[in-house]
């Protein structure tokens, strides 16, 4: 697999000590913190614009936090490497109960658009580096339960976020959104201080930090993510705003190329994508975030605009997903053990691209329980794929490497969902502009057909909109499915525990 003799060594690490039971209380506890930050602001939207004011640049309260997340995953997973997980997860969890007290006492949305960035600056931390920990905790055989536990906490967490951040908007005050996380977070916190320790790490005096590329990494990524989450609705895609930024962006790739090949100890190191099993999955994870923008994107839109749902009906029909993924992520260690990651992954990807190829196929308007069926069957196939590449790429390095390797898997997938949700807008938008001559995007359409004053045309055209991306989807399945065909080896190099 081409590691390295110290690489080799640090497998036989002894594992992460402490009272296990505790710490994954902690884990899960900060697991659920990420993921409904990442979506509990949306419902509450209306009133945080009613108090602070900032229509205009509302959407940068996701945007800023999402930035934030992706772009430091690189960064904390080699500090989590150089210095060990606990002080990295202690610091993230810091500075996020930090954003989130920040947050809840912003006087303008400037201001709570600035906390977000901090929020997601801790955020990232809770989320790589409680995967990480989850595989140092665990043998082999053990990690499917844990991840099958984190996979479930982030789901129903994600799902639940939009609903209960409504709740405390309409019922208390919408900073409550934000209060709530201090005292949940400062449980997790005195759980990890007082039950996680590591061993000791000769190399932590003599570490070196490579901040300078942790900077052009930081800078290189901000640049090209706010070019894809901006273009299309901030400014046209071939603007000048557009082009400044994907021209700046591209020049500090150079720049981060550069800058990590002259570090002794670089933030994204090169053999990251030089092994093959790796490199394998990152891209297939990558082509598992652009795919699931699909449903978690458009699907509502669908439920309300073809089916004619409730919102609450419509959140069900997405929300399905979340009971059959964990399920089959729990399972899928008794399919991979007969046989193999890489087959297991292939077997639950191809099923994920027939199911999403099928969904155009839909009868119009239909009845709700298709798309409610489909979203359970790909929820099940999805599970039988990420965890067995997850729990298999963690398994391949040692303990001085796991912290890097998946930080860079969650960067990738992180990284597709950005893209996703850039491409499939704008094949979204193109679709119903052809189908209305030219007049229209999806939020106008959609807010017209909310006020009962589009035609039936229209609720036509969203269809074969959503459809259109459906079809992308399953392209983007497809895509996964010949990476890990052609480029993943059959067997993982698996290290021993």
């Amino acid at each position: 697999m081409g590691s390295t003799g110290s690489a080799a060594r640090e497998a036989a690490r002894p594992a992460t000590t402490g009272r296990r039971g505790a710490v994954v209380a902690a884990l899960m506890l900060s697991m659920a913190l990420a993921a409904l930050d990442a979506t509990i602001v949306s419902t509450a939207v209306p009133q945080i614009v009613g108090d602070l004011g900032g229509f205009s640049v509302f959407s940068w309260l996701f945007s800023g936090y999402l930035l934030a997340v992706t772009v430091t995953l690189p960064v904390y997973g080699k500090l989590s490497d150089t210095f060990g997980r606990k002080p990295v997860l202690i610091a993230g969890s810091v500075v996020f109960l930090l954003g989130s007290l920040l947050c809840a006492v912003a006087w303008n949305m400037g201001a709570l658009i600035a906390f977000r960035v901090v929020q997601g600056l801790g955020g990232c931390a809770l989320q790589g580096t409680v995967q990480t920990l989850a595989a140092d905790l665990y043998p082999l055989k053990d990690r499917p339960k844990i991840q099958s536990k984190l996979s479930t906490v982030w789901a129903v967490s994600a799902v639940a976020g939009p609903g209960l951040g409504g709740v405390l908007a309409a019922y208390a005050d919408w900073r409550w959104i934000f209060l709530i996380n201090l005292p949940i977070g400062a449980v997790a916190l005195w759980l990890i201080v007082r039950h996680l320790h590591e061993p000791e790490r000769e190399a932590t005096a003599h570490a070196r930090v490579d901040w300078a590329g942790a900077l052009a990494v930081f800078a290189c990524g901000g640049v090209l993510l706010t070019a894809l989450v901006q273009g299309g609705v901030a400014w046209p895609w071939l603007s000048a705003p557009s082009l400044v930024l994907f021209g700046a962006g591209l020049a500090l790739v150079a720049v981060v190329v550069l800058v990590e090949r002259r570090a002794a100890e670089p933030i994204i190191p090169g053999w990251v994508w030089r092994r093959r099993t790796i490199a394998a999955v990152n891209l297939a994870l990558g082509a598992l975030g652009l795919l699931m923008v699909a449903p978690s994107v458009f699907l509502p839109t669908y439920a309300q605009s073809v089916l004619g749902l409730a919102p609450v009906a419509a959140g069900f029909v997405l929300s399905v997903w979340t009971l059959s993924w964990p399920v089959s992520a729990a399972l899928s260690q008794h399919v991979y053990r007969r046989i193999g990651f890489r087959n297991t992954a292939m077997l639950g990807i191809g099923t994920a691209a027939l199911i999403l190829f099928a969904f155009p196929f839909l009868p119009y308007p239909g009845q709700a329980w298709q798309p409610t069926l489909l979203m359970l069957l790909l929820g099940a196939a999805l599970g039988l794929f990420q965890l067995p590449l997850i729990v298999g790429v963690q398994s391949t390095v040692g303990w001085a490497e796991r912290g890097t390797t998946t930080a860079s898997v969650l960067f990738c997938r992180q990284t597709g969902q950005t893209i996703g949700a850039a491409v499939f807008g704008a094949v979204a938008n193109g679709v119903l502009s052809a189908r209305l001559g030219g007049a229209g995007d999806l939020d106008s359409v959609t807010r017209a057909l909310d006020s009962g004053t589009a035609p039936e045309a229209t609720r036509r055209a969203i269809a074969d909109a959503v459809h259109a991306v459906y079809l992308g989807a399953a392209g983007a399945a497809a895509l996964a499915l010949l990476v890990l065909l052609f480029l993943a080896p059959r067997k993982f190099p698996v290290l021993k525990d």
